[in-house]
């Protein structure tokens, strides 16, 4: 009997470790259990640790650099090493009298940070195509790309810029630098957080306010519905028209084209409010990310409302550093080009995310140069509705390249659409795939939900007894469980 008790405990303590242990193919997370049951003991933890800013910022940095452990093993070494020397190189920028000097220790850190994105990224893709040029043949690097690394490191330069412009000072430790860094909420899949925005909430160390408490869990829930049960389900409808898409009709193809337009919106807007959540949880606001984006009327608003943060590091980072809009029309619209043909490639390692970058760009030009023209339009709800199906369809379009395995993929399942397309087949379709579709079409009714009402179904949310919050909790999770894979699905924007 003792002996079988001994084994069991042994085995049990064998099964925790090899779970609290890297996994390649089964990284950590929000919308996994183990997630959950770690943060669950980390909270209250933190709370007494708040008042204490040192040892707060070492158990939260811990937390975080185990986390980023469990996403991408022992990387997370790397991101040490980063922030130590962006650290250490912010400081000299700031110390350093000569302008021409502080210009040179700041390329000097882009230039790591850079460097270090670009082996890990884009050096089998580059060698890919110099092999093409030459005739070689080429044989892939076995290079594992580390989680959240185009994050992470969009971050890091913008802190060193930042400093050299003098808009922040350097950190006085580097633990408060590799906190910023390494915050777990936003580590691996964004939001981009500014040294600017979120160094000053960590030196003021405010607790959050019960309302902020529950509204952070209201975003936590909101997060867990959009990727875990939408996204999540909707998804696998839509991966048998990418991964075979010959197979497919026209109507098939329109109905996993518009699916994936609305899954890799619930897909990475859910993570963000679930980063979000978690993090006004624990008293930090990382700003939105997401604003309804698909009820743009023109690309240039798409991009106010897509990725929020993206956009605007790609705003003040790349585009004004390129000119803006203060060297002339012409100049105005290469910059746009060559801004999101940048963003493109931040995406992927891939000709296919270049092109899709580099057409966001080209509609981008043609919105502002037709801006004259369409200032003479009547503002109705007519011409909006036009400019919306447009933009709607454009930007759909275009996520077809970004998803399908290739070209001549995306150009097949492009043709079907137009060619092969029978309204015929749709209530088939309906009749085939009800849940899919009911969720398609609440999804798209919510989505145009103002957000003043999006408001005050938080606020009620807030408000509510306790009692009636933790059954909003549970039907979520029931939902969730109800219509859920058979495996956790990773997010999308963990590959980049």
């Amino acid at each position: 009997m003792l002996t079988t008790i001994i084994d069991t405990a042994i085995s049990v303590s064998r099964n925790i470790g090899e779970m609290l242990l890297y996994d390649p193919k089964a990284p950590m997370l929000f919308s996994s259990g183990l997630f959950w049951v770690l943060f669950i003991f980390f909270l209250p933890v933190y709370s007494l640790l708040k008042g204490k800013r040192w040892k707060m910022m070492l158990f939260v940095v811990g937390f975080s650099l185990y986390f980023y452990y469990k996403s991408s093993g022992f990387f997370f070494l790397m991101l040490m090493g980063t922030s130590l020397a962006d650290w250490g190189l912010s400081h000299i920028i700031y110390r350093l009298r000569f302008r021409k000097a502080k210009l040179v220790v700041m390329w000097f850190s882009i230039l790591i940070s850079l460097s270090i994105l670009g082996y890990f990224k884009y050096a089998n893709f580059f060698l890919w195509n110099w092999s093409q040029m030459v005739e070689g043949n080429f044989q892939p690097m076995d290079i594992i790309l580390p989680v959240g690394i185009s994050f992470y490191t969009f971050q890091s330069i913008s802190y060193v810029v930042d400093v050299y412009k003098k808009r922040i000072k350097p950190t006085r430790n580097w633990i408060d630098y590799l906190f910023f860094l390494s915050f777990f909420p936003a580590l691996v899949a964004g939001p981009i957080v500014r040294a600017d925005y979120f160094l000053p909430q960590l030196a003021k160390n405010e607790r959050a306010t019960t309302e902020e408490v529950w509204a952070g869990l209201w975003l936590v829930i909101v997060g867990i519905i959009k990727k875990a049960l939408i996204a999540d389900y909707i998804a696998q409808y839509n991966d048998l028209i990418f991964n075979e898409p010959t197979l497919y009709t026209g109507v098939q193809a329109l109905m996993g084209v518009l699916g994936y337009t609305m899954q890799i919106y619930c897909d990475f807007s859910g993570y963000s409010d679930m980063a979000i959540g978690i993090a006004l949880i624990m008293g930090f606001k990382l700003g939105m990310n997401f604003d309804s984006p698909y009820q743009s009327c023109n690309l240039t608003e798409f991009w106010r409302r897509w990725h929020i943060s993206l956009s605007s590091w790609l705003r003040d980072y790349v585009y004004i550093p390129l000119g803006g809009n203060r060297k002339g029309v012409l100049r105005t619209y290469i910059n746009n080009f060559l801004t999101m043909l940048i963003g493109g490639l931040w995406h992927g390692a891939a000709w296919k995310f270049i092109f899709w970058g580099a057409m966001h760009g080209i509609g981008l030009a043609i919105h502002k140069a037709s801006k004259p023209v369409l200032s003479k339009i009547p503002d109705n709800f007519l011409t909006r509705l036009i400019f919306w199906a447009v933009t709607f369809i454009y930007v759909s379009l275009l996520w077809v390249f970004f998803r399908a395995a290739d070209f001549s993929d995306s150009i097949l399942i492009i043709r079907n659409i137009f060619v092969d397309f029978d309204w015929h087949q749709l209530p088939q379709f309906c009749i085939a795939r009800p849940a899919w579709c009911i969720m398609m079409v609440s999804l798209m009714i919510f989505h145009f939900v103002p957000q003043n009402f999006a408001d005050k179904v938080q606020y009620v949310f807030v408000k509510m007894n306790w009692c009636l919050k933790l059954v909003v909790f549970l039907v979520a999770i029931q939902l969730v469980i109800e219509f859920m894979s058979e495996e956790v699905a990773p997010f999308i924007y963990f590959q980049f």
